[in-house]
């Protein structure tokens, strides 16, 4: 599996952004994809998955009533919307794909919020 993660860019504190994961290789579907992101000096933390199957979504304090995860699994594509971001919030996202002992990671795409 391999994975790109864009959407990102520069947006104003209060404002919304849409990240995509997009995935290529077979069985997809069977994937949990999480993101993740990193600030500058410090460690990478867990926002939000969406497991395969039932599509069960997690996410984390920093993204719990801001964020949206979803999938489209015809796509090969796993969203995240952002919505009322926080100069906190600038970050490198990530996103990757796990299924068991298997683990892939793309890219990170890069959020600024300018206060």
């Amino acid at each position: 599996v391999q994975l790109q993660a864009y959407g990102g860019g520069l947006v104003q504190a209060g404002g919304s952004r849409r990240l995509s994961c997009s995935a290529s290789g077979r069985a997809f579907i069977n994937y949990t994809v999480a993101w993740f992101r990193q600030a500058p000096g410090k460690a990478r933390e867990f926002v939000s998955a969406v497991k395969y199957g039932l599509g069960t979504k997690y996410y984390g304090d920093v993204a719990k009533g801001r964020f949206t995860i979803s999938r489209d699994n015809d796509k090969k594509i796993v969203y995240l919307q952002m919505n009322s971001l926080e100069p906190d919030d600038t970050a490198v996202y990530y996103c990757n794909a796990k299924r068991n002992e298997l683990l892939y990671w793309g890219q990170g795409t890069q959020v600024t919020v300018s206060s």
